[in-house]
């Protein structure tokens, strides 16, 4: 799942390629908007909230796409190879005379007035990488269900938005505490310092072309993630600390990671 910091970077290519130009291809590929046609008109913005994309277009309207799991948009110039996918996986074409951007496999992808995109995301808690981040808001979504799993609770988009699966279990390991500790049972400075460390991550790879949590510099090309990732995707790989094994198993539904000597808490 894309984390906020990819939705940013994508939200930031659409609308260098798209901004401020006239729309002579609309095509989505979805059946309750095909036959949708904004050509003519001109695409003003393209804002990421948490996760989410909302294109802006001219008249009031706006595009609201999603990656979840495996959605991506793509960006060629006028005349350029498509290679995001094959041509079934296409969801949306959105081109002017100088670039045109694909949708390739968007779960999500849904024409709304621009003055109810509320609709689509006011469910969110405080964005991450967005003007209504508010520290003191999110820390507050985060320990209202005591109970639940720490990992489960950063993921939880209307919690604070824009944590993925990567975040989820650098921060655990960060806070020293399984995935599956009860929220709860943070220490509180530990919990107020989880959510300054979020921020901090992200902001740190709102710009990067390669996301690294180990270190403040940017990663070298060719880098992989046991040398930019402290858990994340390194399966009995040995910790950056300590050199244990790093393990993993399944939540929700996803793979994380963690080291048993550095973090406290359940194991499952």
């Amino acid at each position: 799942m894309p984390e906020g910091d990819t939705v940013l970077q994508t939200a930031g290519r659409l609308r260098t390629a798209l901004a401020g130009q006239v729309l002579t291809r609309f095509d989505l590929r979805v059946p309750r908007f095909a036959t949708a046609d904004l050509t003519g008109r001109t695409v003003l913005d393209v804002v990421p909230r948490g996760k989410h994309l909302l294109t802006r277009v001219e008249g009031g309207l706006t595009l609201h796409s999603h990656l979840r799991m495996d959605g991506a948009w793509r960006v060629y110039t006028a005349g350029e190879h498509w290679r995001g996918g094959p041509a079934h996986q296409i969801r949306a074409v959105l081109g002017n005379t100088e670039h045109t951007a694909v949708g390739y496999r968007l779960p999500v992808l849904e024409l709304l007035r621009t003055r109810d995109e509320e609709q689509a995301v006011g469910h969110l808690g405080p964005d991450l990488l967005g003007p209504d981040w508010d520290p003191g808001t999110a820390l507050r979504n985060l320990l209202a269900d005591p109970g639940r799993p720490l990992g489960e609770a950063l993921l939880d988009q209307r919690n604070l938005a824009g944590i993925g699966n990567i975040y989820k279990a650098e921060l655990c390991f960060l806070a020293r505490a399984t995935p599956w500790l009860a929220v709860g049972n943070l220490p509180a400075p530990t919990a107020a310092r989880l959510v300054t460390t979020a921020k901090q991550l992200l902001e740190a790879n709102r710009d990067r072309p390669m996301r690294t949590t180990t270190t403040t510099r940017t990663p070298r090309h060719g880098q992989g993630p046991k040398e930019r990732l402290w858990v994340y995707g390194r399966t009995d790989r040995p910790c950056l600390r300590c050199a244990t094994p790093i393990r993993t198993a399944h939540q929700d539904a996803r793979p994380t990671y963690w080291c048993p000597h550095c973090q406290s808490g359940p194991t499952h």
